[in-house]
């Protein structure tokens, strides 16, 4: 099929490049020439694992190409497929106006009978605007209008989107159905066909479900270190509940970060305020969030009278492991408060080069993971890569034997508690902070 993806940055180029490679015809369409250059030289716009490859694939078989202009992009698609990755400033409000915008501006260079399915993060009802914008402006276009909510996750992107364990998607009529089935089937037979506003509101309750689980277990967690519970038994014990269940989201950790999961949360809080309705447990998930990310923080003033001084140690600056993206990393914003208390600040990352502008002078910036932890006080393991467990071995011979540890997640729990260092994460009970 001849397909274009609209929007180019994470969701959209892996969702043209792993389109490609499963044979459809496909043109990547983005307003910004920074971008198309990038893709065409076959350089993905941020790091995820595997996708330059997929994109020099495409291109080489002749499958896949980039274009700034709609009406070459459009020309002869059958399906145009939104895919920009929603902006969303720094309290959760989304550009939903741009991305909008970016739909209008195609609409006109589709050809009759196209269907235009949209995965870009919006609010339900966006695309009930998008089809009046349609019925008002193109009245001579018979263009379906669908939704199929993204499901990517950063640094495992391509075997999400080629291997799902369903994909849902609203439709309005069984003609945009069958389009959009023959686009879907070299993927998978499972999709979840539903109406558009059931397929846009799916996309925010499952974002809305796994924030307040995680909310959910953070606050459990907090509790448990109160009263000397270690949470990660308190999570067997819930996983083994069988009204519950062993893949219950409840697992102690660190917040959730990025805009994805906050994104959904301010949508579904918009909507209810648009009606008058009010939601409880739906409002208190975002502070309780941002209360956790103070994790840290507490752990450290429980250790320090003061932090001027102090020298911490960071592992991992990204926002997860398999990116380089910055943008919404909880460690970046560890950091940024450390500077302010006084504390000398040194950090790793394998992902990242070149640290924030306003960093430079003030921030060590590390060429390897033990580097980082010579003459550190506190260790804070901050992005879970994988070439931590094995530096993890390293410590005792590098670190001062009163090292402390602060790792959220306990993803190097058995490394570290075999090194005899003090350590500390979420839930832990207090005997497990020492030696």
């Amino acid at each position: 099929m001849k397909v274009c993806v609209q929007g180019l940055w994470h969701l959209g180029s892996v969702t043209a490049a792993c389109l490609a490679s499963l044979g459809h015809d496909v043109t990547g369409l983005d307003s910004d020439p920074e971008t198309i250059e990038g893709l065409t030289q076959c350089e993905a716009p941020l790091l995820e694992p595997g996708l330059d490859d997929l994109i020099q694939a495409g291109m080489a078989n002749g499958k896949l190409k980039f274009s700034s202009s709609a009406r070459l992009a459009l020309e002869g698609a059958e399906v145009l497929w939104v895919a920009f990755d929603t902006p969303v400033d720094d309290d959760d409000r989304a550009d939903v106006a741009f991305v909008q915008g970016q739909i209008q501006v195609a609409l006109p260079f589709l050809a009759d009978g196209a269907v235009v399915m949209v995965s870009s993060q919006m609010p339900v009802g966006s695309i009930r605007k998008l089809e009046a914008f349609a019925r008002l402006n193109l009245p001579g276009k018979n263009i379906s209008f669908a939704c199929s909510p993204e499901n990517l996750r950063l640094g495992k992107a391509l075997e999400v989107f080629l291997n799902p364990d369903r994909i849902v998607v609203g439709v309005r009529d069984d003609r945009a159905r069958q389009i959009i089935e023959n686009l879907l089937s070299p993927i998978t037979d499972k999709v979840e066909w539903m109406s558009v506003e059931s397929a846009e509101m799916t996309k925010h309750a499952i974002n809305a479900f796994l924030a307040t689980s995680i909310t959910f277990a953070n606050e459990i967690a907090a509790i448990c270190e109160l009263v000397g519970a270690d949470a990660k038994e308190v999570e067997r014990g819930l996983k083994t509940e069988a009204r519950i269940g062993p893949k219950a989201y409840v697992s102690p950790g660190g917040p959730f970060a990025g805009g994805t999961l906050a994104r959904d949360i301010a949508f579904l809080e918009m909507e209810s305020r648009a009606h008058q309705l009010t939601t409880p447990l739906l409002s208190a998930v975002r502070p309780s969030n941002d209360e956790h990310k103070n994790w840290a923080r507490r752990k450290l003033q429980q250790q320090f009278s003061a932090l001027s001084g102090i020298t911490v140690a960071i592992w991992g600056l990204t926002y997860k492991p398999g990116t380089d993206t910055l943008r919404r990393s909880l460690s970046l914003e560890l950091c940024d408060w450390l500077l302010k208390q006084g504390a000398i600040i040194k950090v790793y990352d394998p992902a990242v080069k070149l640290l924030p502008e306003h960093w430079v002078g003030k921030v060590n910036h590390c060429e390897k993971a033990l580097e980082a932890v010579v003459g550190a006080n506190v260790l804070v393991v901050g992005t879970e890569w994988p070439e931590f467990k094995q530096v993890a071995s390293g410590l005792s011979a590098t670190a001062s034997p009163d090292l402390i540890v602060l790792d959220a997640n306990r993803y190097l729990q058995a490394q570290v508690l075999q090194s005899g260092f003090h350590y500390a994460a979420v839930g832990t009970p207090p005997n497990v902070v020492n030696k």
